[in-house]
């Protein structure tokens, strides 16, 4: 049992290791040498987990989409409108990003040129399809304008929110994460919303900015 927590502690000491090298450097630019160095391992114990980067990539897809899943589940389960769970979820996944290198790695690992395999989806087809869902349903809840291109606005804001982080990653650091996601949230509220309906949204786009900012 001892020498299988140990196993379980060395391939989350890797992973971390190898999120950390990714999110500053990118997946090209680390080697497994550069990831058995910053994880203070041998080159045995990293192939006994992980045969490839490759196979480390996928594990931190897989963690980060499994985080993200987390997030979204637990929005839709707490009886939100539809637009407030879709704002909440998106900060969400922001403090996972701000807070853990694995999210963060694995957001920008899904802007790279790593295969997502199978039974694992591309994090952004799921968060496509929940923000679908999210827009359709604040459109029946009279949250959004009637004539509101569901799918074209799904897609603008997933595409604004993982290039508010792409963009971002080199220009400033990623505790400004939440005051992005917040201006985001602002954009669209104005764009999309009915007047009487703004207020309450773009309040609570500050209030999540507040609780997701970092200490």
């Amino acid at each position: 049992m001892a020498r299988q927590l140990r196993a379980e502690q060395t391939r989350a000491t890797i992973i971390t290791a190898a999120a950390d090298l990714f999110d500053r450097h990118g997946y090209e630019s680390t080697s497994l040498s550069d990831i058995v160095d910053h994880a203070q391992v041998t080159k045995g114990a990293l192939y006994f987990h992980f045969a490839a980067k490759e196979d480390l990539a996928h594990a931190i897809l897989e963690l980060q989409a499994n985080a993200s899943r987390q997030v979204v589940s637990e929005m839709e389960s707490r009886g939100y409108s539809s637009l407030e769970a879709l704002m909440r979820a998106t900060f969400g996944i922001a403090r996972l990003s701000v807070e853990d290198p694995v999210p963060r790695a694995g957001l920008r690992l899904a802007t790279a040129d790593v295969p997502v395999r199978p039974p694992l989806r591309h994090p952004f087809t799921e968060w496509l399809e929940f923000a679908g869902r999210k827009l359709g349903g604040a459109v029946r809840e009279s949250d959004l304008h009637p004539d509101t291109d569901v799918g074209a606005v799904a897609h603008s804001l997933v595409c604004f929110f993982v290039g508010t982080r792409v963009a971002g990653r080199s220009l400033e650091p990623v505790g400004r994460l939440p005051r992005r996601v917040a201006e985001m949230w602002h954009l669209m509220i104005r764009g999309l919303v009915p007047v009487h309906r703004r207020p309450r949204y773009l309040t609570l786009a500050a209030q999540l900015e507040r609780e997701t900012r970092p200490v």
